[in-house]
Order: C-alpha cells, then structure tokens, then sequence
C-alpha cells in the first residue's frame, strides 16, 4: 500500500447514512491548519482530555503528513467548525507469528460527541473505515481500546492481551540473574534514535506488535508539548559488558506524603533485546531505594518477572484486552504468517459484513508456510470473524473457545496449527 490512502473519497455508503441524519462526513484537510485545530479540539474532548494548548495543537500537527482523517460535522451546532464525531486511519506493519508481518489499516481517536450518541454515528464511521480499508487492500484492521463492548459488533476480536503489574517490594526480593553488565541514567533526547533502533529491532520476535512512528515514539519518550507525566519521567539504559545497549526502561515515582519511604514506582516502558537486559533493568526497578510499590502498565501476559522473585504472590496481576484485530481478507491474512504444524484445515468463516465470509481449505507444508482458498468442502472448523480475529496471532485458545461455544469442530487440531510460541503483545496504545 502507498499514500494514495490520502487521496482515497469518503465511503458513500456511510456518507449518504450519515447525510440522512443532517451530519456531514469528511475528511479532514491536513494542510489546512485551523481544520485541523478543530479536529483535534474534538477528538481530546472525545477522550475527556485537558483542552488542548496552540502548542500541542501545532506539535501534533507536524505530525500527521501520513494520517488520513475524518470527522463527522453537525452545521447547527454552536461551534460547527469542530466535529462531533472523529476517526484517524494509517497503514502500519503488524508483527505476525514468524516473525513476519502484515500491513494493517490501524484506526485510531475514534470517538462521537455524548451529544449525538445513538444515531448511528459510531457504526458509520467504523464501517466507512472497514469498506475503505478494503477498497485500498488492506487485509486486516487493528485497533486498540477504551472500550471492549463495541467492536466486537464490528467483527473485530480481542487478539492480544495485555496484564497490569502491581508489586509489594518489600515481599519481592530478587533472585533471578545478576548480570555483569551496567544500568545508566539518560535523557529522552539520548534515547531517541539507539532507543528506537532497539524497538526495531525486537519487533519481529513478538506477534501483535505494531511499527512506531514518530508521534507513537515521541510520545512515549515524554516529548510532546504539556506532557505532564514527562515532567517526572526517567530513563535508564542497560549496556551488556560489551558496551552495547541491550535495553531501556522509562518509569515516574509518586511520593507517599505519609511516608517518604513508600514511593511508587510506576514502570511506563521497559524494552530488552536480551534475558541479561530483562533481568538487570528489573531488578534496578524492584530494588530502587524508598519504594515499596512497582506498578507496571501494559506488560505482556507471559512476563517472566513473577520467577524471579522470592514471593510469587507480591506480583499481583490485572489483564486486559488491548489490541483487536478485524480479518477483512481472509487468504491474505492466514498466508502472511506461518504455523506451528502441518496440516489441511477446512475453515467455514461467517461474517456479517461480508468481508471474510466464506469457506477457506488452509494446507500448510513441512516448513509452516500455507496456502489458503476457497472450498466447498465441508468444515472441519466452523467459526466468525470474530474468533478468528482472536486466534489469528496465537493469543485466545480454541480449544477454550470451543468449551465456551465459540468455535464448532476440531478446535484441538486449530490450536495445534495457529499455536504461537511467544504470547502476542502491543507494548503501546495506539
């Protein structure tokens, strides 16, 4: 896919839905600043976010060259110029097992005034998106969300979780590795090419991670304008003993004002290229003086750190679903990865969309390399879209979908076939 996504018309099928409730869909003109101001209003009223400074508003913009953006207008609103409901789209490489990936249509800021709630307006935009990615070639949609009610409606399934750490230090002491290299203090500014020439390259090792760009990674480093965590935000480096950087870790202290022994530690970020890197920066991490607490946001639901400690039960655990997927085409999806066994599956995907609807033979040859096409044949595996979205990287069982009603047929031999030795993970919001 190239940039004519850009240049792409608005869906007609949503448009003339949303001109019968006298809103407008648009795309937004990046060049036309003030527009763009609006929009932006719009979407951080949309997420309930501090009104917008000229400054963020114009760093964000710099931005957004490769982002193509809607917005739905009301004309008798107060202030018609801002939307009342938003959507931002890219093409962005998904990591898929194999360490191979596939180019997703990545939505984003979708969001609808709480003044125009149920009118149709949500499934408008989502269905413009997914009509649209499929008139560009996209094969598959990715997003990640606030909320895990609605996108299920939109053939989308959760395909990579996520966990929450919270961690008693005073219970957790270290007993993993104590490696020889060394843990430095360093800016975000230090930390912006060799930081992300890291995440590179680690990026194919995990399924369900999604290329950075440069919002994604400057906000993740602290380096957006009225950036409030990033006023408190630290960095540290792990060089291996030979000097090369190995990993990174960024993270915020929050003092106890009853007890200035008690601070918590908040781990925003923590990236290793190596088992010394993981072990080093975490145990820099749990052993930090006048801290009692570690709570760690977003970490991946096969981390280690719960072994390398001396009280399994201070790791307390929270998870979450983080990044749903949607299949819009379904033999480019299932051959852009590879497979754990060999085999023939017959697969009867229904899809109310129509998108991937329809009966699929997957042959995958010694190598784990397949070949998908249409059959009529009869399933072995009958399932939605939905449930192929959440199988898709590895993540959700069949075999537990199966006991769970979601899956009919031979659910052990999918699993055997779709298994992923590494649980798939998104380390950031999107």
């Amino acid at each position: 896919m190239g940039n004519d996504y850009l240049d792409m018309p608005v869906d007609p099928t949503s448009r003339d839905q949303l001109a019968a409730e006298g809103l407008r869909l648009e795309l937004v003109d990046i060049s036309d600043k003030q527009a763009f101001a609006a929009w932006s209003r719009a979407e951080s009223r949309g997420f309930h976010s501090p009104v917008q400074t000229e400054a963020a508003i114009e760093q964000r913009h710099s931005y957004f060259d490769d982002r193509r953006i809607t917005g739905v207008y009301d004309d008798s609103v107060p202030v018609p110029q801002e939307p009342v409901a938003t959507t931002m789209v890219w093409p962005a490489d998904l990591t898929v097992p194999g360490r191979r990936t596939v180019q997703s249509w990545a939505i984003s800021d979708v969001t609808v005034a709480p003044t125009h709630r149920r009118r149709g307006v949500a499934r408008a935009l989502l269905e413009a998106e997914l009509r649209t990615a499929q008139a560009h070639g996209a094969p598959i949609a990715t997003l990640t969300v606030s909320e895990s009610t609605i996108y299920g409606h939109f053939g989308f399934g959760p395909a990579a979780l996520a966990r929450d750490l919270t961690i008693d230090t005073r219970r957790a002491k270290w007993t993993g590795p104590r490696p020889a290299g060394r843990v430095h203090f360093v800016t975000a500014d230090q930390l912006l090419e060799p930081g992300l020439a890291l995440v590179e390259r680690v990026r194919l090792t995990t399924p369900g991670q999604i290329a950075y760009d440069g919002i994604l990674w400057d906000r993740q480093l602290g380096l957006m304008v009225d950036d409030e965590v990033a006023k408190k935000q630290r960095f540290v480096r792990y060089d291996d003993e030979s000097g090369r950087m190995q990993g990174f870790a960024s993270y915020t202290l929050n003092e106890n004002p009853a007890d200035f022994t008690q601070h918590r530690l908040d781990l925003l970020h923590l990236v290793t290229a190596t088992d010394d890197a993981y072990a080093a920066l975490w145990r820099f991490v749990l052993e930090m003086d006048l801290v009692s607490e570690v709570k760690a946001h977003l970490r991946p639901v096969d981390e280690p750190v719960r072994w390398m400690v001396s009280d399994f039960r201070a790791v307390k655990v929270a998870e979450l679903d983080h990044l749903w997927i949607r299949i819009l085409d379904v033999p480019a999806a299932l051959e852009a990865r590879t497979y754990a066994t060999p085999g023939r599956l017959v697969l009867s995907v229904s899809d109310p969309f129509g998108a991937a609807d329809g009966s699929w033979v997957l042959d995958v040859d010694d190598t784990g390399t397949p070949t998908v096409t249409p059959t009529d044949d009869p399933a072995d595996v009958s399932l939605t879209v939905e449930e192929l979205a959440a199988i898709y990287l590895g993540g959700a069982s069949p075999v537990m979908l199966h006991a769970a009603g979601r899956v009919r047929g031979d659910a052990a031999r999918l699993e055997a076939m779709f298994r992923s030795p590494v649980a798939p993970f998104l380390s950031h919001w999107f």
